[in-house]
C-alpha cells in the first residue's frame, strides 16, 4: 500500500457533510519525495491512497486515476486506486 499526499495536506484535517479527512503523518509519513518517485511507486501499488492537488493531477495526467474516480471533501481532492494483478 503506497499513501501519498501533497505537502501542504500533511496534518490537516477536512470536513465535508459526513465526511472527515485527517492526513496525518502516522499514515501518510513524513518523508519529502519528488513526484517522479511517487509516480514510480504508485506504478507498482496494488493499493494506493491519494491526497492534494498535485498527488492527484499528475495521477489523472498518467492515466492511474480517472477524474471521476475523485471526490473532493472541502475541496481538497481524494482518491484510492486498487490495481487487480495476475
Amino acid at each position: 500500500m503506497v499513501s501519498i499526499c501533497d505537502q501542504d495536506c500533511l496534518g490537516k484535517i477536512y470536513r465535508e457533510g459526513k465526511f472527515v479527512l485527517k492526513v496525518t503523518s502516522q499514515f501518510y509519513g513524513d518523508q519529502l519525495v519528488p513526484i517522479e518517485k511517487a509516480m514510480y511507486e504508485l506504478r507498482r501499488a496494488t493499493i494506493a491512497n491519494l491526497v492534494g492537488e498535485t498527488i492527484i493531477t499528475e495521477c489523472i495526467k498518467s492515466g492511474l486515476v480517472h477524474e471521476k474516480g475523485v471526490i473532493r471533501i472541502n475541496g481538497i481532492p481524494h482518491a484510492q486506486i486498487i490495481s487487480m494483478r495476475k
